[in-house]
């Protein structure tokens, strides 16, 4: 039988920790959209993870060695190193059985983490209960918003999120290290000053990476995506494939395909519609003529994408068209780009970002 046909629970520790082989976790994903007991199995799994993270570090009191020691002098002196050994260890066995027995009491006991919404239009909705004015949203949780309403989300301590009509998002993590939503359909505005990567928004065909921003997210029915950044970077994440997104650009994502290559909101509209069927359409050479022609050199931000996409033997043209609209800086070699080099690759970004 297939792999995935069944439920996939002894594969989730391996699926969250990206072990699986990428046809296996394509298969996953595949699986996980459309069986609501394995998602609610990995909230589980990614829940007992965080509290495992925050276990507390305790040392043991100086006493209890004394009292062990104490007791195993009391043994006859025949006692054998190893019997020595024995009871050191049982007694070093039962102290982390009660130092785990307390902290998962403490776990089971606090109030579950959790964020503030607020009712800013109609009756926004966590689960079936309706926010009146305010309320709060747990892991696993639903917020739903109707034609008529809107509601907005704090994000721990880091941010805010307004969520707009006809949304579904889904609360996946909140802990200090990971604040995590899942967005289904609708649209979102997030504005979030922190660290990067502690905040992450889900969709179906990709994971948008804040890296200190604001922008806004939305998804359709089918599950295409429009990612437009106001202020900072986003990282939009699929499977391997990365699209660094600054302010004033826009980028794509299709299910199956991932992100797009980002293009900025003024690019001119035939470059726009060529790098839409270059991304989604296959349509190859054609389109990318076009967007040659047309770019401009703030357009280098998808020209730089495009030069690790393109077929190997287009890869010279679009190296050409970005040296002819910005100078190379020193360490951007012809060779060096065209292998892919990572450390050209960055170098070359990080130059051509002050024209972006």
């Amino acid at each position: 039988m297939t792999m995935f046909q069944k439920h996939i629970s002894r594969h989730l520790a391996a699926y969250e920790d990206r072990q699986l082989s990428a046809p296996k976790a394509r298969r996953a994903d595949t699986h996980l959209a459309g069986c609501e007991r394995c998602r609610s199995e990995l909230d589980q799994f990614r829940f007992a993870a965080a509290m495992m993270e925050h276990l507390p570090v305790t040392e043991a009191p100086e006493s209890i060695w004394i009292s062990v020691e104490a007791a195993i002098d009391r043994q006859p002196e025949r006692a054998s190193r190893f019997q020595v050994r024995y009871w050191r260890f049982a007694a070093a066995v039962v102290l982390a059985l009660m130092m785990f027995g307390a902290a998962a009491y403490w776990y089971a006991t606090r109030s579950q983490p959790h964020w503030e919404v607020t009712r800013l239009d109609g009756l926004p909705a966590v689960g079936s209960k309706h926010i009146q004015a305010t309320g709060r949203i747990q892991p696993g949780e639903w917020l739903e918003t109707d034609a008529f309403s809107r509601a907005r989300i704090k994000i721990g301590q880091i941010g805010q999120v307004e969520v707009e009509p006809n949304t579904r998002l889904r609360l996946v993590a909140a802990r200090p290290a990971e604040h995590r939503l899942a967005l289904a359909r609708g649209e979102i505005s997030a504005s979030i000053s922190a660290p990067p990567r502690l905040f992450f928004v889900e969709t179906s065909s990709s994971t948008a990476v804040d890296l200190g921003c604001a922008y806004t997210m939305q998804v359709d029915d089918t599950g295409f995506g429009l990612l437009r950044v106001t202020a900072g970077w986003v990282s939009l994440e699929w499977r391997g494939r990365e699209s660094l997104v600054p302010a004033g650009a826009n980028c794509h994502t299709r299910p199956g395909t991932g992100p797009g290559t980002p293009y900025f909101e003024d690019a001119p509209v035939r470059l726009v519609k060529a790098l839409e069927s270059f991304d989604f359409e296959s349509a190859g050479s054609g389109a990318l003529d076009t967007i040659l022609a047309e770019s401009r050199v703030r357009d280098t931000l998808t020209l730089w994408h495009l030069l690790s996409r393109v077929d190997a033997g287009e890869r010279p043209r679009v190296y050409d068209r970005i040296a002819a609209l910005a100078p190379l800086p020193s360490g951007v070699s012809r060779e060096k780009a065209l292998q892919l080099d990572r450390g050209t690759l960055k170098r070359w970004k990080d130059e051509l970002a002050w024209t972006w």
